[in-house]
């Protein structure tokens, strides 16, 4: 037996396509009543600017994890993500680009991985 089969554990069949198709429902529901039922509907303004920080709200959230606790290096931060996260805010903050920050920050990471082996 290799490691992979001894810290796998088994789901029953019956269970995991149970999941599965409950959490597929689930997510067309949740997305059928924003284009489904609302979708032909003026929206109040307060929603619409509440909708406006959506991703200002969920891209950090979704980033951090990988900049602090990256599964490459085992969960500990490390020097080389600490970098490109700060070059990514500095050239997002300063040319409100979302672009170049995107390029500049895999640049630097690539390049600090490289030079900080």
């Amino acid at each position: 037996m290799n490691a992979l089969s001894q810290t796998t554990a088994h789901i029953d069949r019956t269970t995991l396509w149970t999941v599965i198709i409950l959490l597929g429902l689930g997510s067309f529901g949740l997305r059928f009543m924003f284009t489904g039922l609302v979708g032909n509907r003026a929206m109040p303004e307060w929603v619409l600017r509440h909708l406006r920080y959506t991703s200002v709200a969920v891209l950090p959230g979704l980033i951090a994890s990988a900049v602090f606790f990256p599964t490459a290096t085992g969960g500990v931060p490390d020097p080389a993500r600490l970098i490109a996260a700060a070059t990514t805010i500095a050239i997002g903050v300063t040319t409100r680009n979302v672009l170049w920050a995107i390029v500049g920050g895999a640049g630097s990471l690539y390049l600090a991985l490289y030079l900080l082996g």
